[in-house]
C-alpha cells in the first residue's frame, strides 16, 4: 500500500503485536448481535468496520486465524490472544476489522444492528439506529 493515504485509520491488539491499517472509506460500520460474535468476543455484541479489499493491511508476525465456522474464518493476535478480523465467503469483497481495536474508535460511528434478532434479552438499545 504505497504513499499514506489522508484517510487512514490505524488499530492493534492489546499487546501491539498483530496491528492494521484500514485506508479510504468503509463499506459500512454496525454492531452485530450475532452468538458467534458474541462468543468471540466475550461481550453482548462488537462493532464491525467492513473495510473494501485492497484498502486494508495487517501486518505483525503473530497474526493467526482459524476457521469458527463453513466459510468463516476469524483472525487473532497469537501473543495476547485479540481478535483482530472476520473474513466470510459471503462477503469476499471485505474484511471484518474491530472498532474497538481502532486507535481512535471515535473516528468511525455505526449505523446499524445486525442480527438484533440474537441480542442477549438484557441489552436494551436507545440509539436509534436501525436493527436487521
Amino acid at each position: 500500500m504505497g504513499a499514506e493515504h489522508p484517510s487512514v485509520l490505524r488499530g492493534h491488539c492489546l499487546c501491539g503485536a498483530a496491528r492494521f491499517r484500514l485506508v479510504g472509506p468503509h463499506n459500512w460500520v454496525g454492531h452485530c448481535h450475532c452468538e458467534s460474535c458474541r462468543r468471540a468476543t466475550a461481550s453482548p455484541f462488537t462493532t464491525w468496520v467492513g473495510q473494501p479489499n485492497g484498502a486494508w493491511e495487517l501486518t505483525g508476525p503473530e497474526i493467526r486465524s482459524y476457521q469458527s465456522s463453513p466459510g468463516n474464518t476469524r483472525g487473532f493476535c497469537g501473543t495476547c490472544g485479540s481478535p483482530l478480523y472476520f473474513k466470510s465467503d459471503r462477503y469476499p469483497d471485505e474484511m471484518h476489522f474491530y472498532a474497538a481495536l481502532l486507535d481512535d474508535p471515535a473516528s468511525v460511528e455505526p449505523a446499524e444492528h445486525f442480527h438484533a434478532a440474537e441480542r442477549v434479552a438484557w441489552l436494551h438499545l436507545a440509539d436509534g439506529l436501525p436493527e436487521a
